[in-house]
């Protein structure tokens, strides 16, 4: 068939939900962004519509800006799961980038798949969850065209695309997602197993975590760190401390708790204990720069 992408869902409005769906604006393709409905909400659209209006309102102040002008917003509809699932069949490419929690993500991909276009691709954001464990929850017939689609925040900026097939899925989706990430998005395609936190993040997130505990047995600052870890060494100046802020600490502190269990034979597997002042300041709120501030102050 000839397949194209005409116009995207995005399920979830979030730091990552709403970036993506700034970056197929950029590229000028329409989207409808869906989120929870407030408590209290009441019956009116604008309140329903609150938690997925205000995040796309958001990216307005965002710095660096996540569109290559404010007029891309116009391409982005807001809505919400309880009212507007049904109109997620007009997309031709479905992507659900809600919380890091596996059992969430079941939930919304189980309440999404009815209201699927009969052609239209499925996807899950995860940054190392089972695809295999979303596509059980799926129906048969969709199971070929649901794969994990990673994409990497700020997405504008971030080139790389994690690309993870699951047995199910069908070799021409993933080529197609492969073929349109690449030529519309920019991006470069990263192909993956369903194992445990992909590529990036099981090497990523093990660099950051021994680079903590470096710091905790040198007795060196997180600035230093950062000094140490940045352009001094040909990375950005995200360095370690502010990439963990930008993430977000409690996406940060998932992603290596959601490994630390299924690794229970790797040498390294002690390096993703997260030391505890770490879940420390995810309980208190101290996310980074989606909650104001994490290990700096925004």
């Amino acid at each position: 068939m000839d397949r194209q992408i005409r116009r995207v869902a995005v399920l979830g409005s979030g730091v990552m939900g709403s970036a993506i769906a700034a970056h197929f604006a950029n590229a000028g393709i329409p989207s409808l962004v869906l989120d929870i409905v407030p408590a209290g909400a009441g019956d009116t659209p604008a309140a329903r519509n609150a938690v997925a209006a205000g995040a796309v309102a958001a990216m307005k102040k965002t710095r660096p800006s996540p569109l290559f002008h404010i007029d891309r917003l116009a391409l982005i509809e807001t809505g919400n799961f309880e009212d507007d699932l049904p109109r997620i069949k007009d997309a031709d490419w479905v992507i659900e980038v809600v919380k890091e929690d596996l059992g969430i993500k079941k939930i919304v991909l189980e309440n999404a798949a009815p209201h699927m276009g009969p052609d239209a691709i499925l996807s899950s954001n995860t940054s190392g969850l089972s695809l295999t464990a979303m596509a059980a929850m799926l129906p048969a017939d969709l199971r070929p065209r649901f794969l994990g689609t990673h994409f990497f925040n700020p997405p504008r900026y971030m080139k790389l695309f994690e690309l993870i097939p699951t047995d199910d899925t069908d070799p021409a989706i993933t080529d197609f997602v492969a073929g349109f990430a690449s030529s519309r998005l920019g991006k470069g395609i990263v192909l993956a197993k369903d194992t445990p936190n992909f590529i990036a993040n099981r090497v990523g997130v093990h660099a950051m975590m021994a680079t903590v505990q470096v710091m905790d047995e040198m007795g060196l600052s997180i600035e230093e760190i950062d000094a140490l870890t940045g352009p001094a060494i040909g990375r950005p100046r995200t360095a370690t401390f502010k990439l963990a802020d930008l993430v977000g600490l409690d996406t940060f502190l998932h992603v290596a708790d959601n490994l630390y269990p299924l690794i229970p034979d790797d040498e390294a597997r002690d390096v993703f204990k997260a030391p505890d002042y770490l879940r420390q300041m995810v309980d208190k709120g101290l996310l980074g720069r989606k909650s104001g501030g994490g290990f700096y102050r925004m």
